[in-house]
Formats: structure tokens, sequence, C-alpha cells
């Protein structure tokens, strides 16, 4: 038997007769007949007798009509939970966010997600952009921004952003000769001969700037690994050499007299940020909501300049 037989079973017994069944169901009464014939061979007894008041059920009709009913009442439960979930999500959802995005990003989407999701326990997980990607290839996470694309079976990104890359200097201690170039902007190829502070072989940004040093034929000079950020910032502060990484991730110091910054061209250095799920499993309603909220307030940090440096990549 299916929900539909019993469905029929139930209307026919409700309406007393298997034409008014038939009108009330919008179906035609040699159908009912058909199901009705099918469902007592499959149990082996008579589920209906005709009465001069019309279509009765036997005492296994009734057993099968009190069954039925609780059957039916316990899918239109289910169904009305189901559709309130996905009016109000719920559950835990697990976001990898690299440390310079998390800065600006990871205060606003909490708040965003306890605001119009508050039954979403939402957990922000902060490292570097490699150590995010084992974490989504190991299902440790639900969703995770991404610097470059990820060309896995099993992993699904979609770019949302472009940044641009700055190299960064002390802002103090410095004579004349030792700065790199004067204005605001640098040659990639002078940037590579400078003595750099950078993350360690294997980081996505160090990746990138190894691929525009080989395109270009310069030697990179690097002279201290540093996986941090922020370490990578205080020992170019100290003057131990200079570093590349985001506008928005300098721009406080910068804007403290501590850094300096300048652009750097021919060619222009900038990443693009990625939003990435994993493919393996079926997403929650809670994951997806909170993936498009993801998306929804990067575009906005961008497009409101709150994220310096930044640009939107997709269409919209």
């Amino acid at each position: 038997m299916d929900l539909r037989q019993l469905r029929y079973f139930v209307a026919i017994v409700e309406q007393g007769s298997f034409s008014r069944a038939a009108a009330f169901l919008h179906v035609s009464q040699p159908a009912l007949s058909l199901h009705v014939r099918n469902m007592e061979a499959d149990l082996g007894t008579t589920l209906l007798f005709r009465t001069p008041r019309g279509v009765e059920p036997t005492e296994a009709g009734m057993i099968l009509l009190r069954h039925a009913r609780i059957v039916m009442d316990q899918v239109t439960v289910a169904t009305e939970e189901i559709r309130g979930h996905q009016n109000d999500p719920a559950g835990e959802v697990q976001l990898g966010v690299p440390g310079t995005i998390a800065e600006i990003l990871a205060v606003p989407l909490i708040k965003a997600v306890h605001l119009r999701y508050p039954r979403i326990k939402l957990r922000i997980a902060e490292a570097m952009s490699g150590f995010i990607l084992d974490w989504i290839r190991d299902e440790r996470i639900d969703l995770a921004i991404l610097y470059g694309s990820v060309e896995e079976r099993g992993i699904g990104t979609e770019r949302l952003l472009v940044e641009q890359l700055h190299l960064l200097g002390p802002a103090a201690g410095l004579r004349a000769e030792d700065l790199p170039v004067g204005g605001s902007e640098v040659p990639f190829r002078r940037t590579a001969e400078l003595p750099l502070i950078l993350p360690g072989k294997g980081h996505g940004l160090r990746e990138l700037v190894n691929e525009h040093a080989e395109a270009g034929g310069h030697d990179l000079n690097c002279v201290i690994d540093v996986d941090s950020y922020g370490n990578i910032k205080a020992l170019v502060e100290e003057g131990l050499g200079y570093s590349i990484l985001p506008e928005n991730a300098v721009a406080a110091e910068v804007a403290e007299g501590r850094l300096r910054s300048w652009a750097i061209v021919d060619p222009p250095l900038a990443r693009s940020i990625h939003l990435a799920h994993s493919g393996n499993r079926p997403m929650t309603n809670a994951v997806s909501v909170v993936l498009a909220l993801t998306g929804e307030m990067l575009s906005d940090l961008a497009r409101s300049g709150r994220w310096i440096g930044a640009r939107i990549s997709r269409s919209e």
C-alpha cells in the first residue's frame, strides 16, 4: 500500500460512497474501485461492504481506517515541520575564514545570522587559506572562504571578489635611497628584489607571488618565512624587510603611520576570493542560508568600500 491508496480509502469511508469520493478526489470511480480491490488482494480480506445507506468499512476496514488516519496525520505533521524548518532553519554551521577577512567579516556575519536566523549556531574557524582548504576537503567545516578556485571533485566554489595586493614597508628608519620607489606605486620587478617577509612555501599568497615572479623571470628575494600576518606586519614595522599583503590588511597600520604601502604595478598583483562548500553531502537548509548570506555580505563589504582594495567579480 502507498499513501495515495490510504488517502483514497479514507475518502471513500468518510464520503460514504465511491461516487461522492470520486467527485471529492477528482478521480474516476473505476480507478477508486480498482485501488480498493488491489488493497483487499494485498491484505487478503474485504475492507468495504455496501449497505442501503452506502459504503461502510468491515472490521478489517475499521482497523485500516484507524491506522491510515494516523499515518496521514504524521505525514501532515512532517510536511508542516519541514516547511517550518525551511522558513526558520536551525542547526550548527561551521565556516572557515582567513584571518585578514575574518577581521572585517566575522562580527557583522555573526550578528546578521543571529538576527535573521536565531536558531542557527554559526561557528567561525579562523586560519590561513591553506589550512581552511584542508578542512573543507576533510569535511570538518561546512563552508569556506578561499583565495583562489579549487578544481577538485567534491568541492564547489564561486568566485565573488578580487582583492588587490600591496607592498608594505616600515614607515620609519628608511633613508630616501632605501625606499623601493618614489610615489605610490612600485613595479613588481622592484618588489621581487627587495628583502621580503612572506608566508612559507605552500601558502596561497606565497604561491601567487612565486607564480608572478617566475612568469616575469624574476628571482624572489624572500629572507624570512612566517605563517602569520600579524607577525609579518610586526617584523616589517621593525625594519627587518618588506612584505606583500592585501591593502585592507595593512590599512589601519598605514593610517596610524606605522607602515607604508605601495600599489604593485607592471603587472598588478591581485587574488580572487571564492566561497566554497562541500559537494559530497547534501546541503542543509541552515548551511544554504548561511552560504547565501555570506556571499551577500562579502559583496556588500566590497561595494560599500569597507573592504579596502576589493571589488566584485561576479555579475549581479
